[in-house]
């Protein structure tokens, strides 16, 4: 009769345990549940608790070494973990791919996103020509097997006279991209810093759309002085015309904010500038 009764109390703490197990999204810690499935929001599979985030060192050497303006050159990234130094060769995949690399120019009029080659020995390989001289700013975003996602940020430098300094003045205006129309509101009218920000996106027209990479929409938000490098998706987007992002600017800064949607197999990129004011 005791053993029955045993057997049933570790029946109960084995459903309590079950129970209290929590599955995160890697990309997006905050979206968490009580059973298995995928993130609402990217639609990363959830896994039952996150490793201590730690930051995994990037490599970038670029061929030829002395970069010319137009010239192709070859990037190429090592990622390497953190405590013995030695090179990564496995990664989960995030949004249909296992490298998303943004590179921006200083005068923040050069952007691109687009994904490295994997090769046989870890490595991620891009060819790339700079259009004009100066600082370019590039973002590796990656998730080493048994880690967190990453973001790193490289700079690279383009000889020749660098640009004048970049002045954004705010640009809510409606842009026409490649075959969308993207209007912009934020909430509040004037973002601050350290405090969240909604920010509305309404597609025109609204039939057609697709994701892209397997997210809604993808967004990569740039500080005027490109200290500041933030990749984020949308916290709510279901294929129709209204896309909403979740964002906390850093900084007193103006930021430069790219967003993507596809529609039709067509990859429209749209570009706003969001002045931020410091906390009263």
């Amino acid at each position: 009769m005791r053993a029955a009764f045993c057997l049933l109390l570790l029946c109960v703490f084995s459903v309590l345990l079950a129970q209290d197990k929590v599955y995160v999204c890697p990309m997006d810690p905050d979206v968490r549940s009580n059973k298995e499935g995928v993130c609402s929001r990217c639609g990363m599979k959830l896994v039952a608790g996150l490793p201590d985030p730690v930051e995994y060192p990037l490599d970038l050497s670029i061929t030829p070494r002395k970069l010319s303006v137009g010239q192709k050159a070859t990037l190429d990234f090592t990622v390497r973990d953190p405590w013995k130094n030695r090179p990564v060769t496995n990664f989960q995949v995030v949004h249909e791919k296992l490298f998303h690399m943004f590179v921006v120019s200083q005068d923040l009029q050069f952007f691109v996103h687009d994904h490295p080659r994997f090769q046989a020995d870890g490595n991620f390989v891009y060819d790339l020509a700079f259009p004009k001289p100066g600082m370019y700013r590039v973002l590796g975003d990656f998730y080493p097997d048994g880690a967190t996602p990453q973001l790193i940020t490289k700079t690279v430098i383009v000889p020749g006279a660098a640009p004048a300094p970049v002045k954004l003045a705010r640009d809510y205006s409606t842009k026409n991209a490649e075959n969308l129309q993207v209007e912009l509101t934020t909430d509040p009218p004037q973002p601050v810093s350290g405090q969240k920000t909604q920010i509305y996106f309404r597609l025109k027209p609204a039939d057609g759309l697709e994701k892209y990479l397997g997210a809604w929409a993808h967004m990569l938000a740039g500080s005027d002085d490109l200290i500041d490098l933030i990749h984020t998706h949308p916290i709510i987007a279901d294929g129709g015309p209204q896309v909403q992002f979740s964002l906390v600017f850093p900084r007193a800064r103006t930021y430069r904010v790219w967003v993507q949607f596809q529609r039709q197999g067509v990859v429209n990129t749209a570009h706003f500038d969001i002045p931020v004011n410091e906390l009263q």
